[in-house]
């Protein structure tokens, strides 16, 4: 009786590890959208209700095909976002990627406008390829820059530093004549930069490139992640002491071409004030 409830058990464990195995390879196309409020005073009158779409890693490649690039470019169209974000790492392990996929992404529409950076995976493969990529489908770059944003007079600014492991990083474009209740986003491509910020003057990051662990233990913890911090940028909203962080799970994978609890996502951020709370 007892060697049979072992054996009944072996059976379970087995059925369930095959069933999880399953499962890891159809999650990387159980694309989600995720909303996300941001309620700052400073955002300007004129900006409350604003929609910015953030996407991260979609990386094109072998694991993710031109029409999932597709697919993605229409998906992100009939949110009708006002501001597309870019987070990096485009395409995966070779060069030969980069024009197809911003070709694709070139399709993207944004009433106000479409920016981005760099990530680790860009600088491998071909970052001045990637450049041009990125101005050839209308994405204003913004590694070391920044870009004021003006809707009747009023005025927020978006700006962005290199990847944190190929590139340098230089803040000061973003935070040069700004003050404290001006509102300002900075994109880093890896969350880890977030720990350099020492200002007030930054009241958002945008951050991808842990792909939220990719493989998780159900959400809860992952093995290996690309952070010198552990688990702390590895997914979702964080408060630091001088800013807020949004880290995507990103949209591709890198191989194996597996997520377990670790959805891809678009990121869909809604600027609010005193303004429009209520709606």
């Amino acid at each position: 009786m007892k060697k049979r409830y072992i054996i009944k058990i072996l059976l379970s464990l087995i059925i369930l590890i095959i069933l999880c195995a399953i499962y890891s390879f159809i999650e990387p196309y159980w694309l989600k959208v995720e909303h996300i409020n941001i309620i700052d005073q400073d955002i300007p009158k004129s900006f409350a209700g604003k929609k910015i779409v953030f996407i991260s890693d979609i990386h094109h490649g072998p694991h993710f095909s031109i029409k999932r690039v597709a697919r993605l470019v229409e998906k992100v169209n009939r949110l009708r976002p006002d501001i597309i974000v870019f987070g990096g790492d485009y395409v995966h392990r070779e060069q030969k990627y980069i024009i197809p996929c911003f070709e694709e992404l070139k399709k993207l529409k944004a009433t106000i406008g479409k920016f981005g950076v760099m990530g680790n995976h860009d600088h491998w493969q071909n970052a001045q390829l990637t450049k041009q990529g990125m101005k050839n489908a209308g994405i204003v770059i913004l590694d070391n820059r920044a870009e004021r944003i003006e809707i009747n007079g009023q005025r927020i600014k978006i700006g962005g530093v290199g990847d944190l492991w190929e590139d340098s990083q230089d803040i000061n474009p973003t935070i040069e004549n700004t003050k404290e209740e001006d509102f300002v986003i900075l994109v880093s491509h890896n969350p880890d930069y977030v720990e350099e910020i020492v200002t007030y003057n930054i009241d958002l990051v945008l951050s991808g490139h842990t792909h939220g662990g990719q493989v998780t233990l159900f959400g809860l913890w992952a093995l290996l992640l690309p952070s010198r911090y552990g688990q702390k940028y590895r997914t979702g909203i964080l408060d630091t002491k001088f800013t807020k962080v949004i880290i995507t799970n990103g949209v591709g994978t890198i191989a194996p071409p597996v997520r377990f609890f670790a959805r891809p996502e678009i990121n869909v951020i809604v600027l609010k004030s005193e303004y429009n709370l209520t709606t």
